[in-house]
């Protein structure tokens, strides 16, 4: 794939922050050396002020913040929203206020806004497509400069009807003209990050989009206007809370928007057809996106092209590729295969990596911790690149984890599990290092033969997908573990045959 245009940056307004600044600190940053990956100014009271850049700061004066200093700089800002950011009219730059228990600001972050053209010529082909595509990825990534950039090509080179729900005016810059980085598509501004919702219907009602573009869809009300807007027909192009599909779908807020996901009971006779317990995860119904992006770094994108399908994949545990894309300095795409090790961003990388070096298949479960870190849960959790969910009342759990103090007391709520039938197991200690030995071993223990067959068979399908080998011979099993096998890489339109004699008959996958 070839780009269309090198990315050029406009005109970013970087004189109009720094006449923001006492003269001292804006004659300062002027002095240094490049001020092209100036990321942001922080000033906080009573400390040093300093120049961010990619992996550096520069301190800008030895002289300590001083509370004239930051009034001097608030008052040649625009107004303080409730969400404590604030902008210079006609520019992209965001101002966010720290402020002290009596709402005195004490504190403020002067971030670099910058509008850079043609940063979406990576993902060009799947905006002009007109599907609906979430944008995510870690802060400070990237996203808001992407969303700015499809706006205006969207606007500009495909005549688009374009409406923008503004909330923090990261996308079209502060005041009531909005900036030309979003070309001639149209800003709807938010009164106030509550009533980012009620815009977004607004808009639709009001204006006639063929497209809506909204930045951080974060509440179950946002997500629910967003369903609304897909359900009518227009074009949502979007970022979410959440760095990768997995964040979303463990997200009872946000889940919505690529489906939802349930638990469904099965009859016994469907939960041994399937080989899986009779409680599994199913989506809910279709999902509100139809693509979705995982910006992965700067021009590094993962790509779903099929979100309803990717999600399907990921709960029945079958391998699921996006595709990879990464563009270099020529402006030329390429093109690659997911495989990282456990514990990086993606739900593919996670499914992807070899199986030495993966603890469990993809199964999410959930979890009740009692009288545990839930942070050092989670880290854990990410650490192993198990798929965990932490859940708030033990009914609601598929295990319980607890300290062996708490155990042995055996208090009303463990009692209450276990009498539910939910397995408790015992970490050793509090520690992260400790609780994920215990994850390992949970989800160890909840692999069955029959599982352990199924995960051999999804490597296989792993492997003949990617093309890594033609044809997988897999272990002898039974005749029903066989039928299961057989299914799976039905699933994955592969072709499979049973080969052999009793006791020795296997199953062999190809294309």
């Amino acid at each position: 794939m070839k780009s269309r245009d090198l990315d050029r940056p406009a005109p970013d307004d970087l004189d109009a922050l720094l006449d923001a600044l006492p003269s001292e600190l804006g004659s300062r940053v002027r002095a240094l050396p490049s001020l092209d990956g100036l990321l942001e100014i922080v000033m906080d009271l009573g400390r040093l002020p300093e120049a961010r850049f990619a992996g550096s700061e520069e301190r800008l004066s030895e002289r300590e913040v001083s509370a004239d200093d930051i009034a001097w700089v608030t008052a040649r800002l625009g107004h303080f929203g409730g969400d404590n950011r604030a902008g210079i009219e006609r520019t992209l730059h965001r101002i966010s206020a720290l402020r002290n228990r009596d709402g005195r600001i004490i504190g403020l972050t002067l971030r670099v806004g910058r509008a850079v053209y043609g940063t979406m010529e990576i993902i060009r082909d799947v905006v002009e497509s007109g599907s609906s595509i979430l944008l995510l990825g870690r802060p400070g990534v990237g996203k808001t400069t992407l969303l700015r950039e499809v706006a205006r090509v969207l606007a500009d080179d495909l005549r688009k009807r374009v409406v923008i729900v503004d909330t923090s005016n990261e996308i079209a810059g502060d005041g009531d003209i909005p900036h030309p980085g979003i070309g001639r598509a149209r800003r709807m501004q938010v009164k106030s990050p509550p009533l980012q919702h009620a815009v977004m219907i607004e808009a639709v009602e009001n204006h006639m989009p063929e497209v809506v573009v909204i930045d951080e869809i974060g509440t179950e009300q946002e997500a629910a206007a967003a369903r609304t807007i897909a359900e009518r027909g227009v074009q949502l192009v979007a970022t979410a809370h959440g760095n990768t599909l997995l964040n979303l779908m463990q997200n009872p807020t946000l889940a919505d928007l690529v489906g939802g996901i349930q638990t469904v009971t099965l009859g016994d006779d469907e939960a041994r057809r399937r080989g899986t317990q009779k409680s599994v995860l199913e989506r809910k119904g279709p999902p509100t996106f139809s693509v979705l992006v995982e910006i992965q770094a700067y021009q590094k994108v993962a790509i779903y092209h099929d979100i309803a399908a990717t999600v399907d994949a990921v709960l029945l545990g079958l391998p699921v590729a996006p595709e990879l894309r990464e563009r270099d300095g020529s402006g030329q795409v390429r093109l690659g295969v997911p495989r990282a090790p456990v514990g990086s961003a993606s739900v593919s990388e996670r499914l992807w990596a070899p199986r030495a070096q993966r603890v469990a298949e993809v199964e999410i479960v959930k979890v009740y911790p009692f009288g545990l870190s839930w942070s050092r849960l989670e880290g854990a959790a990410r650490g192993l690149g198990l798929p965990v969910a932490i859940v708030r009342e033990p009914e609601d759990a598929d295990v319980v984890l607890t300290l062996k103090s708490h155990h042995r007391q055996r208090t009303p709520r463990l009692r209450t599990a276990e009498s539910a039938g939910v397995p408790v197991y015992v970490a050793r200690g509090n520690s992260e290092s400790q609780i994920a030995s215990a994850l390992a071993t949970i989800f160890e223990l909840r692999r069955g033969p029959e599982d352990l067959a199924l995960g051999e068979a999804r490597d296989a399908i792993e492997s003949v997908v990617t093309g890594m080998r033609p044809t997988v011979e897999l272990a002898p099993q039974g005749a029903y573990v066989r039928k299961l096998q057989h299914e799976l890489a039905e699933r994955a339109n592969l072709t499979s045959r049973s080969t052999g004699h009793e006791p020795y008959r296997r199953v062999q996958v190809s294309h």
